[in-house]
């Protein structure tokens, strides 16, 4: 891009300062990249609960109270996934007595979307709490 420069009667380029001001404007707009569930549960949730979920992480034998085996959670549950109490059990709002899981909601804060949680109800919920919900089902025996 050029423009005209009065003073010297010729054009003066402004293209790198165009290029450096834009690159700067992009990159207060970007959102940070969001991680996948499999990615918080490995971050999150592996550390207890273990690589496969079955409750044998590193940490687990240094808990009074053994992590769940998230593999059975929908057959404990009549075959169905119980994914609302799941998230609600992560997030931190589920607190049964002697809660030994820390609460993710903190953590898991971030864009809602809209999560049918099997009532027809549309609730906005953090993407990345839906996200490990579903990776969670997948995990499932």
């Amino acid at each position: 891009m050029l423009i005209w420069d009065k003073r010297k009667d010729a054009p003066m380029k402004l293209a790198p300062v165009l290029v450096l001001a834009a690159l700067s404007l992009a990159a207060c707009t970007q959102q940070p990249e969001i991680p996948t569930g499999r990615a918080d549960f490995t971050a999150l949730c592996a550390g207890c609960h273990g690589d496969g979920g079955k409750g044998d992480g590193e940490m687990a034998a240094l808990l009074d109270k053994k992590p769940a085996n998230l593999t059975t959670l929908s057959k404990r549950n009549g075959g169905a996934f119980p994914g609302t109490r799941v998230m609600a059990q992560i997030w931190g709002y589920a607190k049964p007595g002697g809660r030994v899981m820390p609460e993710f909601g903190p953590l898991l804060d971030s864009e809602v979307v809209p999560y049918d949680g099997g009532d027809g109800i549309l609730t906005p919920t953090p993407i990345r709490l839906v996200q490990l919900e579903q990776y969670l089902r997948t995990i499932q025996e």
